[in-house]
């Protein structure tokens, strides 16, 4: 009778609860994590994003709604390596939320400083209208 490796078992539980977790759309939860605050005149919206470069990252506003996303690839082989596991090849996270007021997309400002990433919104007095915009990170 052939011994089995007992880290086999262990590795295929830790596979079948990623792939439980993933279906059970918690896994949404875990993608980008944010604080959201306000002044009287601004909401500002504070995101951690490890490990991205700022043209990675991706900002839209509309209205009350504001979605971060950010996509990277991981660096190219190098000749003669021979991996053994490579999980670290693509990555990608978004997150849309409800601001708590409705804000001037076109005044918006965004700054990335080691991993952090800061949205600053005015708050939109009653007579802006409601398109969305694509926000430059600096």
């Amino acid at each position: 009778m052939a011994r089995q490796n007992p880290f086999d078992e262990i590795e295929q539980f830790f596979k079948r609860m990623g792939r439980e977790f993933e279906e059970s759309g918690l896994a949404s939860l875990r993608d980008v994590s944010v604080d959201v605050s306000e002044t009287d005149d601004t909401v500002v919206v504070t995101a951690d994003l490890p490990g991205y470069e700022k043209n990675d990252i991706d900002i839209s506003a509309s209205g009350r709604e504001l979605t971060i996303s950010a996509e990277r690839s991981a660096e190219g082989e190098e000749s003669g390596d021979r991996y053994i596991r490579r999980e670290r090849t693509r990555s990608s996270v978004k997150r849309s939320l409800t601001l708590p007021e409705e804000v001037v997309e076109e005044e918006a400002s965004a700054t990335y400083n080691n991993g952090v990433l800061t949205v600053t919104l005015p708050k939109e007095s009653a007579d802006e209208d409601d398109e969305s915009t694509d926000i430059d990170v600096i």
